[in-house]
């Protein structure tokens, strides 16, 4: 068993104080000036920043803890420190379109002037269109518009009363109208007098009367044509008169911004509206200010303030906006209503902005997991980067049964640097099931998990340390503590050789570990602390784990630790729990006997079992086949089955302890069971390699530590898997004292010898086995369950078939 045993020192890499010989305490060292370990994603980042192209946007992917966020958030900032401030945004009055909102750009910092400038010529028309029209000026020059009408129509009232009493009739006025009364010596004709009238006489009255009717219209006709020539006259005295006294304060509006040709024409547009409407100006003086937000709808001066929509700090770099909560309308903004008696109203004022809009010019930080919960994000998101363009519009418009009344605000062009921060499993959704994305992320930022051990990163972790004791203000670590923090980070990485860049859970400890330094008055942190650190951490996480091994010591898991069984194998497993990881033995058992089932899954039977389970199971009869049945036919039915495990399993890192018990039933030769098994198996006989070996080992030690060491008890793993091992102090002390062994092989006759302490075998020339070895034993059962079967089947055992003897 010698050969196959693992070394005490390839059980743990320690870090010994000559590797940390650039350093006393982490006092010494400086914070990182780069982020840690991640070359790759370092060099995409800068590549994704640097280019301008549409379609660039960046999607950075990697497991929780790595860093991601922090990561981008520092080197985002860098970039857009040093970038172009964009320009601001405000959303104006549309005076051709009302429910089309015009958007206009000015240079960062010139937005809130722009705003602040009509609100102050606002305020002004207010106050000096009103004084205009109260001047004596005014009123003078209404008045003879007005009397020159009066006069004209009082001289043609005039010549319509005398040229009827030409004709014998006489004007007068009632309370119903003008009416002609026809007279007779200077008196109005009675009604008897005039039907007594001789009727050539009576037409020609009559056709008088009509002739003055006819003309009394025209006057009325040319009256109407004087009057609305009288208000042409006033309205252009008012336009006037408004010109002149609002005149001057446009011009200088016109003057200061002529380099913005869609302000100038709003401005244009402006003073036409406010000499169009002027009534809504006279007396509005004296009229309070309402407070923003207050306004309602019929307010007839909200069309003159402008919505600055977005505006940016002159000289403040690019924009980088980090939205924690990715929910539509934080990103894309909403058009808000106030609500009246019954309805519901909005303006050009109450469009909101939303991430994206802020965003723009400069680059926006989402996590992709937020994006896609929002079932209209996503969509909408491709949409403003595919189009280049932001827009604003209310997603609940399209499914309300009757639309309100709402507005089309012009969209803003787009140009945002999109960095989504998600897990590998998204990208790959992502990537495999939307056209669109493969279009518009074509950088992908890959972070590691871990990164080599080698002295310029053990370097590094000292830095890294360096920082976070500085940042937090925490006691710096000894050289032993920080070559515990380095042993820490191989064991999270799984292997000797590496550190792992889970910095989240590093930071843990080392916070943890400061706070025992600090409890005890210690000056710096030492290793106790951060052993005592590492133990109350698993202490907080470990009740599962404590409760399964109270199982195994009062017998309730049946597990043995001691003695040999014919079919009966210690597989180990890895259970997680909430962050916490332990391994654990489990009984595996296999029985075999005649028949044509070939290898058969309890597990997978009754669905208890994974796919990648289910398919080291069936390599199993693979590997059987490939040695037992290439001169005849495989009469076996095998059925294993993992005993006492109800949850289901998955894996197939138990597929050789599987093989070990298969094998164990046919040669009828007893297993080790002070010996526990892991390792998955090819249909070659190789053994491969699995995750989890430190957990497992751990996991099985536990068990016979409590049961009681008897210096026989260990466990078998993948020759690969040594590089992976950083075993606890405990394991370590009992293989030191002779107690527990660490044993290592490359396939399954080795491993088959270590458990049944029976040599494998090797094939002779004849095509057999030697006779007392496991393939041998494990032949001669085969061929008796194949004669069995060929008796059962047609009563004739004289079939030719090769024999070992």
């Amino acid at each position: 068993m010698k050969k196959y045993t693992v070394p005490i020192e390839k059980l743990r890499k320690v870090c010994c104080g000559e590797e940390l010989d650039f350093c006393r305490t982490t006092e010494d060292m400086r914070p990182p000036e780069d982020f840690i370990g991640q070359e790759r994603a370092v060099r995409a980042m800068q590549f994704g920043l640097s280019m301008n192209a549409p379609g660039y946007n960046i999607f950075v992917v990697g497991p929780p803890g790595t860093g991601k966020s922090t990561y981008v958030q520092a080197v985002v900032s860098q970039a857009a420190a040093g970038g172009p401030v964009p320009d601001d945004w405000c959303y104006i009055y549309n005076f051709s379109d009302k429910d089309r909102p015009l958007a206009v750009s000015l240079p960062a910092g010139e937005g809130r002037g722009f705003k602040k400038d009509v609100e102050e010529l606002l305020a002004d028309l207010r106050v000096n269109i009103p004084k205009a029209f109260e001047s004596g000026d005014y009123e003078n020059q209404k008045d003879v518009i007005i009397q020159g009408v009066q006069q004209k129509m009082t001289g043609y009232f005039q010549d319509l009363e005398t040229a009827a009493l030409e004709d014998g009739f006489d004007m007068k006025r009632t309370p119903n109208g003008i009416v002609f009364i026809p007279l007779k010596e200077g008196k109005p004709f009675s009604a008897e007098d005039f039907e007594n009238l001789p009727l050539q006489e009576r037409r020609e009255m009559e056709e008088k009367g009509r002739k003055l009717h006819k003309r009394l219209e025209e006057t009325f006709h040319t009256g109407r044509m004087l009057e609305k020539q009288a208000n042409e006259q006033i309205a252009g005295l008012e336009k006037e008169i408004a010109l002149f006294a609002i005149g001057p304060l446009v011009d200088r509006l016109l003057e200061k911004y002529d380099k913005f040709p869609p302000i100038i024409d709003y401005l244009k547009m402006y003073l036409k509206d406010v000499t169009e409407n002027l009534e809504i100006f006279k007396g509005s003086a004296a009229a309070p200010e309402q407070p923003h937000g207050s306004q309602e709808e019929t307010d007839p001066f909200i069309r003159y303030r402008v919505n600055l929509f977005v505006h940016n700090v002159k000289n403040g770099g690019s924009p980088v906006v980090i939205e924690p909560s990715s929910l539509y309308y934080n990103l894309f903004g909403k058009i808000e209503y106030r609500s009246q008696v019954l309805s519901l109203n909005t303006d050009h004022m109450m469009i909101k902005p939303g991430s994206i809009h802020r965003a723009n010019g400069g680059y926006l930080v989402l996590q992709v997991k937020d994006v896609l919960s929002d079932p209209f994000a996503w969509d909408t998101l491709k949409k403003a980067l595919k189009y280049r363009q932001a827009a604003v519009e209310n997603i609940g418009e399209q499914y309300r049964l009757v639309p309100t009344v709402t507005l089309r605000p012009e969209p803003i062009p787009l140009n945002v640097k999109v960095i989504l921060i998600g897990t590998p499993q998204l990208y790959h959704l992502l990537y495999s099931q939307d056209e669109d994305f493969q279009k518009l992320f074509k950088v992908k930022v890959d972070f590691d998990t871990e990164m080599p051990r080698n002295p310029d990163n053990l370097r590094q972790y000292a830095s890294f340390v360096n920082a976070v004791c500085q940042r937090e203000k925490l006691r710096h670590f000894s050289r032993d503590g920080l070559a515990r923090i380095i042993e820490y980070g191989s064991r999270l990485a799984g292997h000797q050789e590496k550190l792992s860049t889970r910095f989240n859970e590093v930071i843990e400890i080392v916070y943890e570990a400061a706070a025992w330094a600090l409890a005890e008055d210690s000056r710096y942190v030492e290793a106790v602390h951060v052993d005592k650190a590492l133990r109350e951490k698993v202490y907080r996480s470990n009740g599962l784990e404590e409760k399964l091994q109270e199982m195994f010591t009062r017998e309730k898991i049946l597990i043995d630790t001691s003695g040999r069984m014919v079919g009966q194998v210690n597989g180990l497993y890895v259970i997680g729990s909430g962050g916490y990881a332990f391994g654990r033995p489990a009984r595996i058992t296999a029985r075999t006997y005649m028949g044509r089932g070939g290898v058969v899954n309890i597990e997978r039977e009754t669905k208890m079992s994974g796919s990648i389970h289910s398919k080291g199971v069936l390599t199993l009869a693979g590997y059987l086949g490939g040695k037992f049945a290439q001169g005849k036919p495989l009469g076996l039915t095998a059925q294993i089955t993992f005993e006492q495990l109800y949850d289901g399993i998955e894996g197939d890192s138990a597929s050789s302890a599987e093989l070990y018990a298969i094998l164990s039933s046919l040669a009828e030769l007893p297993v080790d069971q002070s010996l526990a098994v892991t390792g998955s198996v090819n249909q070659f006989g190789e053994i491969q390699p699995i995750g989890g070996a430190t957990e497992k080992i751990e996991g099985f030690f536990d068990v016979c530590a409590a049961k009681g060491l008897t210096g026989s008890q260990g466990v078998v793993i993948p020759a690969q898997n040594v590089d992976n091992l950083m075993l606890k102090e405990e394991v370590l002390e009992a293989v030191k004292k002779g107690l527990f062994h660490i044993y290592a092989v490359r396939n399954i006759e080795e491993g088959i010898d270590l458990l049944c302490g029976v040599p494998a075998g090797t094939i002779k020339e004849d095509g057999c086995y030697p006779e007392e070895s496991v393939f041998g034993r494990t032949d001669r059962k085969l061929r008796e369950f194949n004669e069995g079967l060929s008796r059962s089947g047609s009563g004739n055992a004289d079939k030719k078939e090769s024999s070992c003897k």
